[in-house]
């Protein structure tokens, strides 16, 4: 089994900052892209960046200059590191990742993506 948690998030005040974490754990055989994803109420949820296995990133126009994503290899974790929020970047985060799992032999299982529970980021005065 594997699993996404994230930690981080809460109310924060417009132009200020805000980090978001994600650790995978569980039966993990390589990680490929992490990235995280954003959900306001009544829009589809959409990519905020992502960032590969070799490092490359990859961000929305929105958030470009702003926003800063980084990966752990050693822990399996990824950051987002939120500077200058704004009340539309109001949103539930969600942390994702593709995942090849491995089985009690150590096999490597089919990759598949996985997402984290989810946390709310809210800009507001």
């Amino acid at each position: 089994q594997v699993q996404l948690v994230e930690s981080g998030g809460g109310l924060v005040q417009p132009g200020g900052s805000l980090g978001l974490s994600c650790a995978a754990s569980g039966s993990i055989f390589s990680i490929d892209t992490m990235g995280w994803y954003r959900q306001a109420p009544g829009k589809e949820r959409e990519l905020v960046a992502d960032i590969s296995k070799d490092g490359s990133t990859n961000y929305a126009d929105s958030v470009k200059g702003r926003f800063a994503i980084s990966r752990d290899k050693a822990t399996n974790t990824v950051y987002l590191q939120m500077n200058s929020l704004k009340p539309e970047d109001t949103a539930v985060y969600y942390c994702n990742a593709a995942i090849v799992g491995h089985n009690s032999w150590y096999r490597p299982l089919p990759l598949t993506v996985h997402w984290g529970q989810g946390t709310q980021v809210t800009v507001s005065s």
